[in-house]
């Protein structure tokens, strides 16, 4: 057994794949927040196929944790030296591992906040890029605007405060730049929202308006904030996953990363002092991200949530078993046909049909063992963002909304907190409290759960949306899950 690190590189490297570059020559070039499964599948291994061409040599990746949490991954990079196993995971079973040396350091801003700052405010630092998932950018889920009286960012703001939040550490070293003479970075967010890096923008300048207004001014004209869609999916890394690497190629490591073989980068060509070469490694560099992320957050991302919540009071809990039951598998290829679709534009060179078509086998495959659970967690994030937009949109063209519907009704249904057997659901939402109190009222109440502004907006005043929600929330409740997508009447997608 050879556990994984810079000492052990060349033993792993009879095991599994292996950099082919020297790590010694790497400089850094990108800070990351927020080090994940995602960025370590997706954004690192783009960097790695780079530096494997000899590439963007000048472009290595220093991760950057902001909260307590982040701790686990400070210490799994310490101990590999910033190395780790990606295995992507085939349909036939096949297991492809290889190590990933494109992150060469990790520091954790709760320890050491100034290391933190100078990490991104160093002249060889151009990019920050992100993954703080939908909900990390402090913006109102219906007005949009940045929420300056939460507490992190009030604390943040007092004069002499050392910067904590995503946005202080982010604001103080362009401050530092700014005054070094160094230029602005680019901002990159890799989140899966719309127009992510139009809502970057709003949010890292807000908070640097409310700290300064000339910096705010300074922020504004000069760091750009390019948009991005960005596609792999990625399960939670499992201790049955660490055990096959171990017993099957005879590499120990921590903390490895699993994902399908698909994946897809578009990026808007939109950088203050120069980017990597991304088109080199596969990813579409275009002028217009719009088309291609309302794609994959109104079909891939919706289509998620429209499984996650039936799929989990039918008793399924691993996403593939559940896309084999004909049922959940015809309603979520409904969903898609008949209100994804036409709330779609044009997207330049992609067949909507085929894509659809992949998603279905994507979601299907028994290798990556994706779960139902993780489909289902921090929804209030979620769900604003990939499955309302279709709902406003197919409302005021008069189109489909009964597939949307029932899967609002499903998710108020599932934040019970009880299943249809009576067992408990952990419902795991930064909001959950208010979501299973106002859930627990709809029994009595259907539209308790809807009426709360704050994430569907004047939803429950419209009245064909309301018809099909308390439809589709009775019969859940009187009928059962099953039974609610057989009286639906999905068409067969054969």
């Amino acid at each position: 057994m050879v556990p994984l690190g810079r000492a052990t590189l060349a033993a792993c490297a009879e095991r599994i794949a292996t950099p082919s570059y020297d790590r010694a020559r790497l400089t850094e070039g990108v800070v990351h927040i927020g080090v994940g499964g995602f960025h370590r599948a997706h954004q690192a291994m783009y960097h790695e196929r780079l530096m494997s061409r000899g590439e963007a040599l000048d472009w290595a990746i220093r991760g950057l944790g902001v909260l307590e949490a982040d701790r686990r991954m400070k210490d799994v990079m310490d101990a590999q030296d910033g190395l780790y196993t990606l295995i992507v995971k085939h349909p036939d079973g096949t297991l492809e591992p290889a190590a990933m040396g494109a992150i060469v350091g990790y520091v954790l801003a709760p320890d050491d906040p100034q290391a933190a700052i100078e990490a991104m405010a160093a002249a060889s630092t151009r990019i920050v890029s992100l993954t703080v998932t939908e909900g990390g950018y402090n913006l109102h889920h219906v007005t949009g605007e940045f929420d300056a009286d939460a507490p992190s960012i009030v604390a943040d703001l007092r004069p002499g405060a050392t910067p904590r939040t995503t946005f202080g550490l982010v604001t103080e070293a362009l401050r530092r730049r700014r005054d070094r003479g160094l230029g602005a970075f680019t901002v990159m967010s890799m989140d899966n929202l719309e127009g992510n890096g139009h809502l970057a923008r709003r949010a890292f300048t807000a908070f640097a308006r409310l700290r300064d207004p000339a910096l705010g001014a300074w922020v504004g004209a000069h760091v750009r904030f390019p948009n991005s869609m960005v596609d792999r999916i990625t399960p939670q890394t499992t201790d049955a996953d660490r055990e096959a690497l171990r017993e099957r190629f005879g590499v120990d490591d921590r903390w490895p990363v699993v994902c399908e073989p698909y994946t897809q980068w578009v990026l808007e060509d939109d950088f203050a002092c120069g980017r990597p070469p991304y088109e080199h490694a596969g990813v579409q560099v275009v002028t217009d991200v719009r088309p291609y992320e309302l794609m994959k957050l109104r079909l891939l991302n919706a289509g998620h949530q429209a499984l996650g919540y039936f799929a989990y009071l039918a008793g399924y809990r691993y996403v593939d078993e559940a896309m084999r039951d004909p049922l959940l598998r015809r309603f979520v290829r409904a969903y898609l046909d008949e209100e994804g679709t036409p709330a779609v534009p044009p997207v330049p060179s992609i067949d909507l049909d085929e894509y659809k078509d992949a998603l279905i086998e994507r979601f299907s495959s028994p290798a990556v063992r994706d779960t139902i659970p993780r489909l289902c967690a921090e929804s209030s994030d979620r769900i604003p963002k990939f499955l309302l937009p279709v709902v406003r949109e197919r409302l005021a063209a008069g189109g489909e909304i009964k597939r949307s519907a029932a899967v609002l009704a499903a998710w108020a249904r599932y934040a019970e907190g009880v299943d249809e057997q009576g067992e408990p659901i952990a419902v795991v939402d930064r909001l959950s409290d208010r979501l299973t109190a106002a859930a627990r009222r709809q029994r009595e109440d259907p539209d308790a759960f809807i009426a709360d502004r704050e994430l569907f907006g004047g939803l429950a005043d419209d009245e064909r949306f309301v018809a099909a929600y308390r439809w589709a929330l009775r019969s859940l409740y009187e009928r059962g899950a099953r039974a609610t997508l057989e009286r639906m009447g999905a068409p067969d997608d054969s």
